[in-house]
């Protein structure tokens, strides 16, 4: 079995161990701020960088997680760990959203006096923390789904500072206070068009479908033109983790051919062609009886 190697994994932590210090500092900044300027806009951006927070502790816990052995029960170890790391992130961007969009429904009609010079400063301040986090992940996220949760987290969250600015502006010019809780209506919509995609992915890889960038009938046909193949049947391909796939097939072997040497073949064409590197084949003779045992 290929496995993530541990100095990737040690890198992950240490960039997620930064990136919660830097965060979770400046969101107890933000909300302060939120309070004393009354903005709802700071506010629901503090919320989305309070969930930041919560989403880089779960996948530092994940990344820790996956990195623990393989036992008798768990014979695939920990690596499923960072998929649901990232789902419950997807999960928390919603709830987000969700609490966001009430609470400018309420403001939306009656909106308070915003303090304008105190958004925009806080909001400033906030998006330079927010674009040196996605400075810090800018690699790792590429490679890891967990990494990638948290960098869409950041993402949105560095467009909201931007939104947040702006409506500042805009108090200060207009006195339209009302743009307060239509920015917030804007983070919230940026949250779920963020997280809607790495929902999606956890979930497939949850459900163990086959890879998006993978067709199955293709790699079938692949297989099967190797000389040597007569069918492949029962073929499955999913993903474990991050960059770690998995394909098990069974494939019928035609009369006169070497196993040792097909089998070979086919893993040699499955890992340059597809990237699978962990694969489970089962050869059957092409004479085999329905139920007859395999004799090799």
């Amino acid at each position: 079995m290929v496995v993530t190697p541990l100095t990737h994994r040690h890198h992950e932590r240490t960039l997620l161990k930064l990136a919660l210090g830097v965060t979770g500092g400046y969101c107890v900044v933000e909300f302060i701020g939120g309070l004393l300027t009354n903005s709802l806009a700071l506010l629901s951006d503090a919320g989305h960088m309070l969930s930041d927070v919560t989403a880089m502790a779960l996948s530092l816990f994940a990344a820790y997680v996956a990195t623990l052995p393989v036992t008798s029960q768990k014979t695939f170890g920990y690596y499923r760990a960072e998929i649901l790391a990232a789902f419950l992130n997807g999960l928390a961007l919603w709830l987000v959203a969700g609490v966001i969009f009430r609470e400018a429904y309420y403001r939306f009609f009656a909106p308070p006096p915003v303090q304008g010079r105190g958004m925009v400063l806080i909001a400033g301040a906030g998006l330079v923390v927010n674009l040196f986090t996605v400075w810090l992940l800018r690699d790792a996220h590429h490679s890891s789904l967990n990494i990638r949760g948290v960098f869409l987290h950041v993402m949105s969250d560095a467009l909201g500072s931007v939104g947040a600015i702006l409506a500042g502006l805009l108090i200060l010019w207009t006195e339209w206070y009302w743009v307060d809780p239509a920015t917030s209506i804007l983070i919230g919509v940026l949250i779920l068009g963020s997280s809607f995609g790495l929902v999606r992915e956890s979930v497939d890889i949850l459900m163990q479908a086959t890879p998006r960038h993978l067709n199955l009938s293709d790699v079938q046909r692949t297989l099967e033109q190797v000389p040597g193949v007569a069918q492949v049947h029962d073929l499955h391909i999913w993903t474990l983790t991050s960059g770690l796939f998995t394909l098990t097939a069974h494939v019928v072997v035609q009369n006169g051919y070497d196993h040792h040497t097909l089998l070979d073949a086919l893993e040699h064409t499955i890992q340059e062609r597809f990237g699978i590197e962990h694969t489970t084949i089962q050869l059957e003779p092409q004479d085999r009886q329905p139920g007859e045992p395999l004799h090799f």
